[in-house]
């Protein structure tokens, strides 16, 4: 390494061991991991879940969560080393040097206090700038980042935005400080395609002009592709290979990174569509609703058949979720009528029977926010139990190992375990099996897959797949992956800005001609080409997201 590169060094990480504690004794889960980041550079860390990423991301702040230490080696932030500063000295440097955008900001952000107040908080702390102007930096950095309204948004709590809204506000209050290093940790799972490349470009810019570093956490590798100017390839702790992201990408050395960019083979044969006498499980029918003034679903229709799958596609805040909250009762309509096997369901899920509530279930997007951290697996898959059948003691546990068993985890292994204890894979499982319990006949699945790695995603697909031809079970399956809508759609749904602009089976959905909404989703997945984001933007006539054009670096 020359001497200027020496210079440019902002992270050099050598020998790095950590250790978690679990069975009394501590087991290590990171052997001794070397990393290099100069000033303005992207690495992107990839691998499946539990190769360390995360854990390593961490560790390169000086940090490790609840449970783990860092045993040996050394992390060398522009010369200071992590692991023997103060803590005071650490702390100096999080938030104002050092920043970290987390996968969920659902639960990352404080739901009693206002987006801009959390932003301008790290700012003021770090005296980087007054609350004035932290907050007029604020502004600009949601604009940059394509918020709508930057002005206002703001001044919002989280809860009143969209989940891809509030990624993207998080990714704003990193750069409050325009810190030197950041940790991106799966920062755009839960953004549709069309949010994704906004972001993706608006945090190329910002590395780009203000010689940002950064580490990309990240399972989906397309996204790296456009993001790393070098990958490091991670299994169970251990370094598999790394390179140049072009060479990683056209020549990789090692079987196991092969592996990871081979195309996931899992697609269930669609359904044919139901005879026209047949009476649908779910109808939605010319549904509108509001969140207070604001109207999100405008005359929305649509019709789900027993043992179906019904794709629900559209950008952030174009009303998927909001219709399935219409579904369960949870926000009552205005206008139009839900209807179950032909019968009508009051519109507030407090004036439902319990036999209607026990037929629509849900499972959610993050199960790390989904499941009581304080409760045990039998507990959480136990309540719909108690609450639904009326079962306790042996009973209750007879029912809850089936539970366990039907979603292949051990009943013995799992029933007293955390949510903690569990990867995010086994999470969405236990979730799956909670909603199960009830027995429903219909189940609301909201982004279940995005943000697990590709090979558990496809083992979720597999599991939802079989769980649906033993039980024909009805999905209603919301995501912005338009390769899981590939993988287990019947019918597909579009939906923009509260309305249904295209509809039909899955296979007529993909043929062209589109509808022009549909098309810009199709055309916005990204692709494994380093130069995809830059040749699309190019296509759309956006030269830039800010005020610098990107020269991805070769």
């Amino acid at each position: 390494m020359s001497e200027e590169e020496k210079k440019s060094v902002l992270l050099e990480i050598k020998d790095l061991k950590i250790e978690g504690y679990s069975d009394e004794k501590w087991i290590e889960i990171v052997h001794g991991i070397d990393l290099t980041l100069h000033r303005g550079e992207v690495m992107g860390l990839i691998g499946e879940s539990g190769a360390g990423k995360s854990t390593i991301g961490l560790a390169a702040m000086g940090f490790t969560r609840d449970g783990c230490r860092i045993s040996n080696g050394t992390v060398l932030f522009d010369g200071m080393d992590l692991t023997t500063a103060t803590r005071s000295e650490r702390r100096a440097l999080r938030g104002s040097r050092i920043a970290y955008v987390a996968q969920s900001a659902a639960a990352s952000f404080n739901p009693a206090h206002k987006l801009i107040d959390q932003h301008t908080e790290s700012a003021l702390l770090h005296k980087v700038n007054t609350k004035v102007e932290s907050e007029e930096d604020a502004i600009e950095l949601y604009r940059r980042l394509r918020l709508p309204n930057p002005e206002e948004i703001g001044f919002r709590y989280p809860h009143q935005v969209s989940g891809g809204q509030l990624q993207r506000a998080m990714t704003a209050m990193a750069m409050s400080c325009r810190p030197d290093l950041i940790i991106f940790d799966e920062p755009t799972t839960a953004l549709d395609v069309t949010t994704q490349i906004e972001v993706l470009a608006a945090v190329r810019d910002i590395v780009d002009q203000f010689n940002t570093a950064a580490l990309y956490i990240t399972h989906d590798l397309a996204v790296v592709a456009q993001m790393a100017d070098r990958i490091k390839v991670l299994l169970k702790g251990d370094e598999v290979e790394e390179a140049d992201t072009r060479k990683m990408l056209a020549d990789p050395e090692e079987d196991y990174t092969k592996s990871l960019w081979a195309v996931r083979s899992f697609k269930r044969e669609q359904k044919p569509p139901p005879p026209a006498s047949e009476t649908p499980l779910i109808s939605v029918k010319n549904v509108s609703a509001a969140y207070g003034p604001v109207k999100v679903l405008d005359g929305v229709s649509f019709d789900i058949y027993r043992g179906q799958t019904v794709a629900v596609v559209g950008e952030s805040g174009s009303g998927k979720s909001t219709t399935a909250r219409c579904i369960t009762g949870l926000l009552p309509p205005f206008e139009g009528e839900i209807l179950y096997d032909g019968n009508l369901l009051p519109p507030r899920y407090q004036d439902r029977t319990k036999d209607q509530l026990r037929q629509a279930q849900m499972i959610y997007q993050m199960a790390d926010t989904a499941l009581n951290p304080k409760k045990t697996i039998g507990e959480i898959i136990g309540r719909p139990l108690q609450f639904y059948a009326g079962l306790r003691g042996a009973d209750l546990k007879k029912r809850v190992d089936q539970l366990l068993d039907q979603i292949e985890l051990e009943p013995s292994l799992y029933y007293h375990r955390l949510p903690s204890e569990l990867s995010g894979g086994q999470k969405q499982r236990v979730g799956i099996a909670r909603s199960l319990a009830a027995e429903p006949s219909f189940i609301i699945c909201d982004e279940v897959t995005s943000a697990l790695d590709q090979l558990v995603a496809e083992g979720i697909l597999r599991l939802l797949d079989r769980l649906q031809k033993e039980l024909n079970l009805a999905y209603m399956f919301i995501t912005h992956d338009l390769a899981t809508v590939r993988s287990i759609a019947d019918v597909v749904v579009v939906m923009k800005e509260g309305k249904v602009v295209e509809m039909g089976p899955k296979d007529e959905m993909f043929k062209p001609p589109h509808h022009e909404y549909t098309d810009l989703l199709l055309s916005s997945v990204p692709e494994m080409d380093p130069d995809w984001l830059t040749n699309l933007l190019e296509s759309r006539g956006v030269d830039n997201i800010g005020e610098a054009a990107h020269e991805k670096k070769t």
